[in-house]
């Protein structure tokens, strides 16, 4: 079984289907073709983390929509979640 999911091929970050240990590697098979990367931090099941670099102010694409915007940085195999991602959910 896969640790990690990409929902849909647009998508810059996958979902770890169980905990993620630091330096795991991972290929995922998004619309730029298969982007390998490597987990940077371990990452707690049902976290997200980036399959490429995504430069602050870019919206994080995850279901093949776009759920927030990057804070800071984040480099590929880096933990994406609330420290770094400004959700768009419950703003209005």
């Amino acid at each position: 079984m896969d640790k990690v999911l990409l929902i849909d091929p647009r998508d810059n970050v996958v979902t770890a289907l169980e905990p993620v240990k630091k330096g795991e590697c991972f290929t995922a098979a998004t619309e730029r073709g298969e982007e390998s990367f490597t987990a940077l931090q371990d990452i707690p099941m049902g976290h997200k983390l980036a399959v490429r670099a995504i430069p602050r102010g870019t919206p994080v694409f995850k279901y093949g929509s776009a759920i927030g915007d990057v804070t800071a940085d984040i480099a590929a195999g880096e933990h994406v979640h609330s420290h770094n991602l400004s959700g768009y959910r419950g703003r209005e």
